[in-house]
């Protein structure tokens, strides 16, 4: 068994198509197929039942998937590990990011590590929060950022930052003549929000607050990115929900940010870890992170934690 029939496999096990797979692995698609038939019988067991209008995985091959997406990011994570010893750094420091979190915290803290630890390197992964909450389990890796703050037993969440809501609207809407927006004048409109697995947490803490109301709203869309949520509010089929600095990230192309009535909401981001023994590398980059706060306005330095939470 070789590294690349782990690829192959994978390709082929995540599209159910092996033209798909093949154009993903850049191959062509007979070496794929020989690749998997060499896998199957180094494995003694059939992983795909393949027909003419469809391919899906056997028990075997669920069973194998399992254990192959741990396996190939420590092998990807090892070449790199060993290759940032070859280029100088003394550590390294793995960082998951889900939410698609654009807090301009997250760019002042690598600067703030560069500068400070210049010998550790820092590599961010990006991934959805499923993904993150395993590897961290596995030790894939050391740190965390995201908005789901429930991480259960092994692994400790901290909220870190927080992230005034905003209302996303069109230019020249009838909401615009309110300074602060009341919610229910916007459970009035239909919303597009955030994908539930892409922007999991996100879309829990937006679902919260939606839930206190008396209205049920109307969703349009949900989407994976905060550029489409604009693109679709300044198109004028719905309005849209966002944090802050998401605004200040895709910009107010034909749109605007506007506060909701009453007591300010605000997103919160977590920091996770294992609760097992942290390196002094990783205290000091969770005290650096801590000490990091955007108010919507900039960063400023927050040594208290902050209560008022979606």
């Amino acid at each position: 068994m070789e590294f690349r029939h782990l690829r192959c496999f994978l390709a082929v096990a995540e599209e159910l198509h092996f033209a798909r797979a093949a154009e993903r692995l850049h191959i062509e698609q007979s070496p794929l197929s020989r690749a998997i038939k060499e896998l199957e019988e180094d494995l003694g067991a059939q992983l795909f039942v393949r027909t003419t209008r469809s391919t899906r995985l056997t028990r075997a091959g669920h069973e194998f998937l399992r254990h192959v997406r741990r396996i190939l990011p420590m092998v990807q994570q090892a070449r790199d590990s060993t290759l940032a010893v070859a280029n100088g750094y003394q550590q390294q420091l793995r960082v998951a990011l889900s939410d698609a979190l654009p807090s301009p915290c997250l760019p002042a803290l690598l600067a703030r590590c560069r500068e400070q630890e210049p010998e550790v390197e820092v590599r961010m992964f990006e991934m959805p929060f499923s993904d993150q909450f395993r590897g961290l389990h596995d030790d894939l890796y050391d740190v965390g950022f995201n908005q789901v703050g429930s991480v259960g037993d092994g692994l400790l969440a901290r909220p870190v930052w927080h992230d005034p809501l905003r209302v996303v609207v069109p230019e020249r809407h009838p909401l615009l003549t309110h300074r602060h927006v009341p919610l229910e004048e916007v459970l009035r409109y239909p919303l597009v929000l955030g994908h539930q697995t892409i922007c999991e947490g996100f879309t829990r803490q937006i679902d919260r607050m939606l839930r206190q109301t008396n209205d049920e709203p109307l969703i349009l869309e949900r989407v994976g990115s905060f550029e489409m949520m604009v693109t679709l509010v300044a198109a004028g089929y719905a309005l849209g929900l966002a944090g802050a600095s998401h605004m200040l990230v895709c910009g107010e192309r034909g749109v605007v940010a506007r506060p909701l009535a009453g007591e300010e909401i605000r997103l919160t981001t977590y920091l996770v870890h294992r609760t097992e023994y942290l390196s002094e590398t990783l205290e000091r980059f969770i005290e650096r992170a801590e000490t990091l706060e955007w108010s919507g306005v900039g960063l400023t330095e927050s040594h208290q934690p902050d209560t008022s939470e979606v």
